[in-house]
């Protein structure tokens, strides 16, 4: 039995002083702090029961080592001193001189308990304690201890060597002190530590896997294909991975625990596991470890995947469909701008329609200056330039669609003001037409119902800036007909646009997905568990978003961010939907971003 003396933490220990490290369960994640802790210089105990697994932490430091090695990173000495440092056992005996343990075995609570009790009786009183799960009370942890003081939660994020985040977790039982040197050591070791207080999920996960719940949910639903959900998510929203194949990577079963959890906790039911998940833990696809999750892999542990009988089938659909030579784009902001020109730079004749002609030509001239800053920028001639731009017709009014093979609306997100010009639409344009809205939170079919020809509405969601942004959502209702569909998804294809189908509900899939999570990341500033900079921060670090909740608020517009929120609750009804009274309270004031000059941030007059 080691010593049992209370722990002395009232002087912080300095982060050389943690110089022994013992990281206690080799699997993926216990290999990628090890590396992390020997590439800094500390001296790393390896510790898994599993002698196999303990073999292949060494030889993934190796290989990791040997890339690092060929990348010219570091020297082969260094490699050999990285190597020298850390050494495996198969018994927690082997912590009894370590400055630091870091417990990051199964998400069970009990395994884990076991792992702490069994380390309260070989290491030294002073030895911080720390687990690294993400779904589990490290406060229950630390009250089960022999010396809850030293217990904290120090989570790192998937690959541990490249992730730059560590959230190091406090109970009400630890000491200030044990929080100190860990967050030094973090500093020390390259990374980025936030501190935040123990609850499931802590910022990042908390965040996280609300959103891969509902996006799970959305794929049980049928609403979308998981190719489909994904591609928005990743061409929509800039991420890194898009939420299913993410689910698959990170483990079904281990999502289930983290949602179980965090659902125990906050009984919002954004948070209770979809089935599919449960359905699929017990079968035991539980993603990329076993070969098959939501996706099917070529083996187990394989990131590559492999048809299966969900794979979209190959289909000529440039081949179907009506013919589609001009476009007519109604509107005069940035979004009717930015359609017109990616439709005039794909060789489509096109429109431009206006409330003036006036306010016609100044569209046209910001796709002018648009286009100017790619020929600049060298991404376009000055003679495909010019071809686009005599490609683009302004107009004063709808009338001008006359002979349009496909109108598309971006106007004011107003339902009424959009069913007014579906009206003049279905007035002016030719038969076999096609109408399409550009709506990012209205029902699709109240637009289509305000025409004799519902069959040929549909909607196509780009996202802003249009000609940037790869992704379109192509929106059907009950009554878009498929010859109507399918020319739609080829013309996206000829505009070099990735088509998304869904079907017409409130958020289709990137909204209804991101702004849930943009939500709930609003009111965890509400319940002061983070503050704005730390959330932005986890967000970026952890998640790998372009940008961090809040930033992205305040570019959106809170007062827009707002209106899809309402749209979204008053569609599903869900309570966790309900807009965060911050976010009201902001939008009330004027605050309504970037735009305004403040929002959640205050930023420079223009």
């Amino acid at each position: 039995m080691g010593p049992q003396s209370t722990p002395d933490l009232s002087t912080p220990p300095s982060p050389l002083s943690l110089s022994t490290v013992a990281v206690v369960g080799l699997g993926t994640m216990g290999t990628g702090i090890a590396e992390v802790l020997t590439r800094a210089g500390r001296e790393v105990i390896g510790i898994d029961t599993d002698e196999t697994a303990a073999r292949q932490a060494v030889a993934g430091l190796e290989a990791a080592t040997a890339r690092a090695v060929a990348r010219e990173r570091i020297t082969e000495r260094e490699r050999q001193d990285i190597l020298a440092r850390f050494r495996t056992f198969t018994d927690l005996q082997a912590a009894a001189d370590a400055d630091l343990v870091i417990e990051v075995v199964p998400e069970d609570y009990e395994l884990k308990r076991q792992v702490f009790a069994g380390l309260d009786a070989v290491v030294r009183a002073d030895t911080i304690l720390a687990t690294g799960t993400n779904a589990l009370s490290v406060t229950r942890l630390a009250a089960d201890s022999q010396h809850p003081e030293r217990v904290l939660g120090v989570h790192f994020f998937n690959p541990a060597p490249a992730m730059k985040l560590v959230e190091v977790v406090s109970s009400v039982l630890t000491a200030p002190t044990a929080v100190a040197a860990v967050t030094e050591l973090a500093r020390d070791l390259g990374k980025d530590p936030i501190a935040v207080g123990d609850r499931p999920g802590f910022v990042a996960d908390g965040l996280l896997f609300g959103y891969l719940n509902q996006a799970a949910a959305m794929y049980e639903a049928r609403y979308a294909t998981r190719e489909d959900i994904d591609a928005a998510m990743r061409l929509g929203c800039g991420l890194p991975m898009g939420p299913l194949a993410l689910l698959d990577l990170i483990g079904v079963d281990t999502a289930r625990t983290v949602l179980e959890a965090m659902y125990a906790e906050s009984q919002d039911r954004l948070h209770a596991p979809a089935p599919i998940l449960g359905q699929l833990a017990e079968a035991g696809l539980t993603g990329r470890k076993a070969g098959r999750g939501f996706y099917t892999y070529d083996a187990p542990g394989s990131s590559t995947t492999v048809p299966d009988a969900e794979s979209p089938a190959a289909a000529d659909e440039l081949a179907a469909g009506r013919t589609v030579a001009s476009v007519g784009v109604a509107g005069s902001g940035t979004m009717a701008s930015g359609i017109a020109e990616v439709f005039a730079k794909a060789g489509f004749k096109v429109v431009l329609a206006a409330r003036s002609l006036e306010k016609a030509e100044k569209a046209k001239a910001r796709i002018a200056k648009s286009l100017g800053r790619s020929v600049d920028k060298g991404r376009l001639t000055a003679e495909a330039r010019d071809t686009t731009l005599a490609s683009i017709t302004p107009a004063g009014a709808l009338e001008a669609f006359a002979d349009v093979d496909l109108a598309v609306e971006a106007v004011a997100e107003d339902l009424a003001v959009k069913q007014e010009l579906f009206r003049t639409l279905d007035k002016v344009c030719k038969p076999g037409a096609i109408l399409a809205t550009t709506t990012s939170s209205l029902p699709v079919v109240a637009c289509a119902r305000a025409t004799s020809r519902p069959e040929d509405v549909i909607g196509m969601h780009f996202f802003n800036p249009a000609p940037a942004m790869k992704l379109v959502e192509v929106v059907r209702t009950v009554l878009t007909a498929d010859e109507v569909h399918a020319t739609v998804r080829a013309v996206c294809a000829k505009v070099r646009k990735h088509p998304v189908d869904c079907g017409d509900r409130a958020g289709f899939i990137v909204n209804a997905l991101l702004f849930p999570y943009l939500n709930n990341a609003i009111k965890m500033v509400e319940e002061h568990y983070a503050s704005l900079d730390e959330i932005d921060a986890a967000m970026k670090l952890g998640g790998g978003y372009p940008m961090g909740p809040f930033e992205l608020l305040d570019v959106v517009g809170l007062d827009v961010s707002l209106a899809i929120e309402k749209v979204l609750h008053a569609e599903f009804r869900d309570p966790g939907l309900a807009p965060a009274p911050l976010l009201e309270h902001l939008v009330a004031a004027g605050c309504l971003g970037r735009k305004t000059g403040r929002g959640f941030r205050e930023y420079a007059r223009r």
